[in-house]
C-alpha cells in the first residue's frame, strides 16, 4: 500500500469547486510550487463515468471503489491507502462501494 499524503504545503488552492453528476462527485484543485495540478475529491455512492485527457494517478484516502477501464470488463477493487494509474485520452467507470470515497488525483 502507498503512503497517502495527509497535507500539502506551499500550494495554491482554487476555491471554485469542480462539481459533477448533480453534486454526487466534487473536488477542489491544488497547484504545487512546481506547477503540478492535483484535485482532492469526494465520490458519493454510485457509478460514474469519467474521461481522461492526460494521464492521472489516483490515491484513495478513505472508502472503497471499483474501477472498470473503457474497453475492458475487469472490475478492479481499491480501498483506502491504495493507488492506481489511468492513461490519458481514455475513460473509466468508478463505483463508490463503501460510503463516500475520498481521493487525491495527480495529473501527470
Amino acid at each position: 500500500m502507498a503512503s497517502i499524503p495527509t497535507e500539502f504545503l506551499n500550494v495554491t488552492a482554487h476555491t471554485k469547486a469542480n462539481i459533477y453528476f448533480d453534486g454526487r462527485v466534487m473536488s477542489h484543485t491544488l497547484v504545487d510550487a512546481q506547477g503540478v495540478r492535483k484535485t482532492l475529491g469526494l465520490i458519493q455512492p454510485g457509478t460514474y463515468h469519467f474521461g481522461t485527457a492526460a494521464p492521472e494517478h489516483m490515491e484513495l484516502v478513505s472508502g472503497a471503489c471499483t474501477v472498470v477501464l473503457d474497453g475492458t470488463t475487469e472490475e478492479i477493487h481499491y480501498t483506502a491507502g491504495h493507488t492506481f494509474d489511468l492513461s490519458g485520452n481514455s475513460g473509466f467507470n468508478i463505483t463508490s462501494t463503501d460510503g463516500i470515497c475520498e481521493y487525491i488525483c495527480t495529473f501527470l
